[in-house]
């Protein structure tokens, strides 16, 4: 999965930040193919650091973490759910966004929804460190869309709607985030996965209406 390499917000990046970026891609990259081949727990830092040619030391400054050189996307998967909300349209819910986001997404076959490949997803199912830490991801991701559907609906610091919101939500998320990597997994190809993923959001999100359908709707 690849960092963001065009633009720094509207501005483009230098020289040093695409140096910066272009040795984050590839030690990502190269510590993707060793965990491949050699499994994530067999292969150390000090390996990887070798195949990709720098120090270790520059190996965990870009990743202090070893499960973030294969989850590398944790800033845009975590802020993925509250950034859709914030960018909802006028007379749009929290739940029609969401909703119409994740349904593009699983027809662009997204990777950041699970569409990974068959050796990628079991890389991750098969190490616990990795499965743990994508929990921490959805945890986060849920923490964050709390905070956005409070800051958007107005609410008082003692009000646990957003929370509970927040919970059913991430809850779904997560839920066809599963589905779609365990699929995956057992080698369905990812134009099955999508028409099965997509009947899924309808009826995973219906089920949600009755309560969320009506809230943190943005003013026309």
């Amino acid at each position: 999965m690849s960092a963001q390499t065009a633009e720094a917000g509207s501005r483009p990046l230098g020289l040093r930040e695409r140096k910066k970026l272009q040795t984050r891609q590839n030690i990502s990259n190269t510590a993707t193919l060793l965990f491949l081949e050699h499994g994530f727990d067999t292969v150390t830092i000090a390996d990887i650091a070798a195949a990709a040619d720098v120090a270790k030391m520059t190996v965990t400054n870009y990743f202090p973490r070893k499960e973030d050189l294969v989850l590398d996307v944790h800033d845009e998967f975590v802020a993925s759910l509250a950034r859709t909300v914030r960018d909802r349209e006028p007379g749009e819910s929290a739940l029609a966004a969401l909703r119409r986001d994740y349904l593009a997404a699983a027809a662009a076959q997204a990777a950041l929804i699970g569409f990974s490949g068959p050796d990628f997803a079991r890389l991750i199912t098969g190490s616990p460190a990795l499965v743990a830490r994508l929990r921490e991801f959805h945890e986060e991701r849920e923490r964050l869309l709390g905070l956005a559907l409070a800051e958007e609906t107005g609410s008082a610091p003692a009000d646990f709607t957003p929370n509970i919101a927040a919970a059913l939500l991430g809850g779904v998320h997560r839920a066809l985030f599963e589905e779609t990597v365990r699929r995956t997994v057992d080698g369905a190809s990812n134009d099955a996965i999508a028409a099965a993923l997509i009947g899924y959001i309808g009826s995973a999100f219906d089920m949600l209406e009755p309560s969320l359908g009506g809230y943190a709707v943005r003013a026309n």
